[in-house]
């Protein structure tokens, strides 16, 4: 079985350092819009705050990833952030990283050392989860087949990802990668049943 570990929950920690205040956000999140609506979240309830530190890591490969310093001096806030999700060797998360200034300057290995703390902090809130690595599924197809599908994927461990049940209906699939040949040949054995790739 191929796996990756994520999380599947947000969080936020809080640190501080010689008065300033750095708050912690950890996001699971799936593509690069996702990331960018998380951003704004964050940007609307800390307007005031001096930088909005950041980094992301995407895909089951892990990628696809961005490291932030937002003003910071260089490498001084995203890449410690980064490191923190790649030391649980992570995919599929952002964490944000808000820094209220205090009026004491910490110094590049102090500020290194807040973002790093901070990421971690809101990192020990979240546990890793382990999921299968699989692939992605449209199916179109009649009401009057729907029993069938529905054997094939919970018998094969697909995880339905969205469904829209009317008279034609349609459902996206996750089908794990170990059992993906099986599951395809008994999905293409329902008769009226249209499947396409999404990823």
């Amino acid at each position: 079985m191929e796996v990756y570990f994520t999380i599947d929950k947000t969080a936020v920690a809080e640190f501080k350092d010689r008065g300033s205040k750095f708050l912690a956000y950890a996001f699971p999140v799936k593509t690069p819009e996702a990331v960018k609506e998380c951003l704004l979240e964050v940007k609307k309830e800390h307007p005031k705050a001096t930088h909005h530190c950041y980094a992301y890591r995407l895909g089951t490969g892990g990628l696809q990833f961005r490291a932030n310093d937002d003003g910071e001096p260089s490498g001084s806030a995203g890449k410690p952030i980064l490191g923190q999700i790649d030391s649980k060797q992570l995919t599929d998360v952002l964490i944000v990283v808000v820094r209220y200034f205090g009026g004491t300057l910490l110094g590049v290995p102090g500020l290194i050392n807040a973002y790093k703390m901070s990421a971690s902090m809101v990192m020990q809130l979240v546990p890793a989860i382990q999921k299968n690595i699989e692939s992605t599924y449209h199916l179109s197809f009649d009401y009057t087949i729907m029993n069938d599908i529905m054997i094939v994927v919970k018998q094969n461990n697909c995880t339905i990802i969205k469904q829209e049940l009317q008279l034609f209906c349609s459902m996206d699939i996750g089908v794990p990668k170990s059992g993906e040949e099986l599951c395809l040949l008994r999905l293409r054995d329902i008769h009226g049943l249209e499947i396409k790739q999404i990823k």
